[in-house]
């Protein structure tokens, strides 16, 4: 356990189940000056995601706590949120592409058949290409099936997939990485 101290505002301080902590924003900007970036990211993604803050909530922060150390960090955290994401690997592979200089891909869109009807959510989207980036963690063995039962009509309906693990990400990073700047150059 790491205590820091610093002088709160009053308005940085809330309740929760009782006891007084920091706000969310107030966290957050903490939490990122500690942090490497991509994991800075990871815990904004799933606060956004879990509803404790959005956009505005956290430009209202970064504008806020503007000076402040480790302010910095938090814009540029800020600018790579992305509330849609359901899990922290799919974050870090997001920022293990936009770090590397690959454009940034969309999260969790949902493609239709021709019916109009949702066949799948690629993790990640580069609806240009038409290329789905999923990230296969544990629980994609629990699902297997299912998952490709989705994967064939999403390949069906004329989008490239690529799969990651955790492997991969954390112990090929640069393959993943060549791999899909090799796809969306095809």
């Amino acid at each position: 356990m790491l205590v820091r101290r610093s002088e709160l505002a009053p308005k940085d301080i809330v309740r929760m189940r009782g006891y007084r902590a920091t706000c969310i924003g107030r966290t957050l900007k903490d939490v990122c000056r500690r942090l490497s970036l991509t994991e800075s990211v990871v815990i904004a993604d799933m606060a956004a995601h879990a509803g404790l803050i959005d956009a505005a909530g956290l430009a209202a922060a970064a504008m806020h706590y503007r000076r402040l150390a480790g302010i910095a960090r938090f814009r540029e955290v800020v600018g790579h949120v992305e509330p849609e994401a359901e899990s922290r690997m799919e974050t870090r592979l997001r920022m293990l592409l936009v770090l590397n200089g690959l454009p940034r891909p969309q999260a969790q869109v949902p493609i239709l058949d021709d019916a109009g009807v949702v066949i799948g959510r690629p993790d990640l989207y580069y609806p240009d290409r038409r290329l789905g980036i999923e990230y296969d963690g544990s629980t994609h063995r629990d699902s297997l099936t299912a998952d490709n039962r989705r994967q064939n009509r999403l390949l069906d309906a004329g989008l490239t997939l690529l799969r990651f693990s955790a492997g991969d990400i954390s112990q090929t990073p640069q393959a993943v990485v060549r791999l899909v700047r090799s796809m969306l150059a095809a």
